[in-house]
């Protein structure tokens, strides 16, 4: 007994969807492959952010220098490990401690929001435990819309990153396209843009105030020597001593 027709068109469907999936992650796959030799050159989020420059501002004020692993400070690279993903050394994409760390301490915002909702009054901030290689995985390939589409990709993506690419491979990309200001991305550009010296170059407090910025730095750019900035940087400057660099 043969299915309905509609039946085999539907299975036909769900299989060419399948195969349209697999196909992109194998496309993905081997872009990442890529990088083990070849420096990107230019990210998704750094695309999107240019063409909004250009349809804002109808010019693209940009400045971006690539520059190996070697030649960016380790203070910077311990910093940024520190303020952003202190097991970056130890974990395989993911870190499952920091995810329920953030979960728990969402509910408790939620709900303390909840308690104390006013008409016009801001929704409670959300932290979030994304890795370094998450964060990269998101800039580097993905759009910036939040979908649980988008969001399995990126866990893919992750683990993709970690199986193909080294540690030290993954925060050297990381570091020179992070964004830290607008239209300022890589460590060599923001050394330059804030410090005036080479990202070799940076000390310790340079350092840590630069790994302060990267969660907002659009918003930290306007106030680099604030005293939320001073204080953090501080903070950070106390852990890098114990920060494990890959």
């Amino acid at each position: 007994m043969t299915a309905p027709a509609w039946t085999r068109e539907l299975l036909r469907g769900a299989a060419l969807v399948l195969l349209a999936a697999l196909a992109l992650q194998l496309v993905f796959a081997l872009r990442i492959a890529a990088m083990r030799v070849l420096d990107p050159q230019s990210t998704s989020m750094q695309r999107s952010e240019a063409w909004r420059l250009l349809v804002e501002r109808r010019r693209i004020d940009w400045s971006q220098t690539w520059v190996d692993r070697e030649r960016i400070s380790a203070n910077l690279q311990r910093a940024v490990v520190a303020s952003e993903d202190a097991a970056f050394a130890e974990h395989a994409g993911i870190d499952w401690d920091a995810v329920e760390t953030a979960w728990r301490k969402n509910q408790r915002a939620e709900q303390r929001g909840a308690a104390a909702a006013r008409p016009g009054r801001p929704p409670p901030k959300l932290v979030g435990g994304s890795t370094i290689t998450q964060q990269l995985a998101k800039n580097l390939l993905l759009s910036g819309e939040r979908t649980l589409a988008r969001k399995a990709q990126e866990f893919v993506l992750t683990l993709m990153l970690e199986a193909l690419l080294s540690k030290q491979r993954i925060l050297e990309i990381y570091l020179n396209n992070v964004e830290w200001g607008e239209g300022l991305f890589g460590a060599q550009a923001a050394a330059r843009h804030y410090f005036r010296v080479d990202a070799a170059r940076l000390g310790p407090e340079q350092a840590a105030r630069l790994a302060v910025m990267l969660p907002a730095p659009k918003r930290f750019e306007k106030r680099p020597d604030s005293a939320y900035v001073a204080g953090r940087a501080a903070t950070i400057v106390a852990r890098m001593g114990a920060v494990q660099l890959p």
